[in-house]
């Protein structure tokens, strides 16, 4: 029982921060997921339902989409995607884990600090590599985004439906990857459906949400998503 009232708490919570800002899901419910079960199998739910969540909202956000942006973000990823699925296989995944938390934190207190960068098409590209080996990796194809899309000052509109169509891409990518080299299980598949309700009522919650919070609001979010993210793989490892 406890059990399941973990999982349902993972995924209601992730699924609306996933639909109100469009990279909450894999950022909130990879590390609790890791509690729960192997890594294997943590990272294939969490592409499972973000897939499905990203379907859900393509038609109602894709006025948001940058396209040029998608475009060489999907171009970049698939130098990273190969890349992630090696490391998933070849590198232990405490250190892989400590050093992409390290990274994750150090970037956040830059951005706070009010770091910005220029957005450019390389930058575009290189992002999009980093968010794909960081999806086969550990499922999290996030940070790399988020850290990119907040030093860039991108509104929250275009960041969410953005990321969102670029997630239907690499989440469906990265899941047939890890089936094909890591293999799957029935396990996966059975949570996936039994968290398949809960992402249902995310969406409705979270795009309320969504018109709630203003820009100055969806920013402290994002470092408080990252914070949470990069000190919960720190502190995991240890």
């Amino acid at each position: 029982m406890d059990f399941v009232i973990l999982f349902s708490i993972i995924i209601l919570c992730a699924s609306i921060l996933q639909t109100s800002t469009g990279f909450g899901f894999s950022i909130m419910a990879t590390p609790f997921l890791l509690i729960l079960f192997e890594p294997r199998e943590a990272i294939q739910i969490n592409l499972i339902l973000s897939l499905v969540i990203s379907s859900a909202l393509i038609m109602k956000i894709r006025k948001d989409v940058d396209v040029g942006i998608l475009k060489r973000l999907v171009l970049g990823s698939l130098v990273g995607l190969p890349v992630g699925i090696c490391l998933f296989l070849a590198v232990n995944m405490t250190w892989l884990k400590l050093g992409i938390s390290i990274l994750i934190l150090v970037l956040t207190l830059l951005l706070i600090m009010n770091f910005r960068v220029k957005q450019l098409p390389k930058r575009d590209r290189l992002i999009g590599g980093f968010s794909g080996a960081f999806t086969t990796s550990i499922g999290m194809p996030g940070p790399p985004l988020l850290l990119y899309f907040s030093g860039t000052n991108t509104t929250k509109e275009t960041l969410r439906g953005t990321t969102l169509a670029f997630y239907l891409f690499i989440y469906l990518i990265s899941l047939i990857i890890q089936v094909i080299f890591a293999g799957t299980s029935k396990e996966v598949w059975t949570s996936s459906l039994l968290g398949l309700p809960l992402v249902g009522i995310g969406l409705m919650l979270g795009q309320l949400l969504f018109k709630w919070i203003n820009q100055d609001h969806f920013r402290v979010l994002t470092y408080i998503l990252l914070l949470v993210a990069g000190g919960y793989l720190l502190v995991q490892q240890f």
